[in-house]
């Protein structure tokens, strides 16, 4: 039986507990996925971690050509909302029956209201300001959100039992948010198997 509980990743390794992936983009125009801490100001040439970033997944797009620049990749997407997963980022951590491992998901954009991933925080509507953060599909009821605002503001926001949260506006800008979710049980990713799994998701959207 798989247990399921909302948290912030605290028990990480310090890199990956500090550490996002999120993707940016400027209408249809190619992606940037980064990985580092969207709060903080990008260190010149980058976070020190985006070595670890390789080959992230473009979920529901083939051969999508990806460009390796200073402190993010360029995808050649297609026209609307972006969704990248990495599995393979950190490797397991943790003694021998006590291992952890972290899967990422990123959106940019909110365009549509669908769900393509298994973690996902979505629009209700397109262009909205009310997300969901949905596992499976389905939203998740008391999710804990954190919000950075354009000025770089951290702002931790509670859905409401429906899953359901408002965004507050207050400018033009980038605008990010994110939620953990950490899962147990015999579970893998790239670098081998896990005992527990922390889920970490990521949605940006350009106010204008």
């Amino acid at each position: 039986m798989r247990a399921w509980a909302l948290m912030i990743a605290l028990a990480m390794p310090a890199a990956a507990s500090a550490h996002e992936v999120w993707v940016e983009r400027d209408g249809n125009g190619p992606a940037r996925i980064y990985l580092g801490e969207p709060a903080e100001p990008m260190p010149v040439g980058g976070d020190p971690e985006f070595k670890n970033l390789v080959t992230p997944t473009i979920v529901g797009q083939a051969k999508v050509r990806q460009a390796r620049r200073t402190g993010y990749i360029e995808a050649m997407v297609a026209p609307g909302d972006v969704r990248v997963t990495d599995d393979s980022v950190f490797k397991p951590w943790g003694e021998a029956g006590a291992k952890e491992g972290v899967i990422y998901y990123a959106r940019a954009g909110r365009s549509e209201a669908a769900t393509r991933m298994a973690y996902e925080i979505a629009p209700l509507a397109a262009g909205t300001n009310r997300f969901a953060l949905r596992h499976a599909g389905k939203p998740v009821g008391g999710a804990k959100l954190t919000l950075v605002t354009p000025d770089h503001r951290s702002v931790e926001l509670s859905a409401g039992a429906d899953g359901t949260v408002t965004v507050p506006i207050a400018g033009k800008g980038r605008y990010l948010l994110s939620s953990a979710q950490v899962e147990t049980g015999k579970l893998r990713v790239a670098g081998g198997p896990v005992d527990k799994l922390h889920h970490v998701a990521t949605t940006t959207f350009f106010v204008r």
